[in-house]
């Protein structure tokens, strides 16, 4: 079964960035949207090509996709508990999130820096202040093409 466009990488404007913990420094981590993972199989099996099931459990849901190639059906499970914000709607997406990843959307996230940030504003603040978001598009191309080797990535606002 081709899944090449599955697993390409992902480009910047498939990628968003979430605080994943903070201090005097504050981590960022990369992760893909739900409208990334449609778009992309759509792009790989056509709308009708694949097709999900989200099944509530106990604290969260599954997600199984399937996919319909001329000479294969094959079905994936994964699951996500249900998120702090908007408890249903995110723990469907994270489910379907994880899901996608075990046909190799995304797993070039798993290989990126430690991204950190020092902040300059109030550190209590849960978003991601312009300057630092205005770098991002950059590395992750510069990770694309295979230039940037770096394990940790610390952006100072100068």
């Amino acid at each position: 079964m081709n899944l090449d466009i599955l697993k390409k990488p992902c480009a910047p404007d498939e990628i968003e960035w979430r605080i994943a913990g903070g201090g005097n420094y504050i981590t960022i981590v990369p992760y893909i949207n739900n409208r990334c993972v449609m778009n992309r199989f759509d792009e790989q099996f056509g709308w009708s090509g694949w097709s999900n099931v989200v099944t509530p459990i106990e604290g969260g849901f599954l997600c199984t996709i399937t996919v319909t190639t001329d000479s294969d059906t094959v079905s994936k499970t994964d699951g996500a508990p249900m998120t702090e914000v908007e408890p249903i709607k995110g723990g469907i997406s994270d489910a379907m999130k994880r899901c996608a990843v075990q046909f190799g959307l995304g797993r070039d996230l798993y290989n990126y820096p430690k991204v950190m940030y020092l902040p300059y504003e109030d550190k209590d603040k849960k978003y991601i202040p312009d300057w630092v978001k205005k770098r991002l598009p950059m590395m992750v191309e510069a990770i694309i093409l295979g230039t940037f080797k770096k394990e940790l990535v610390i952006f100072e606002n100068k």
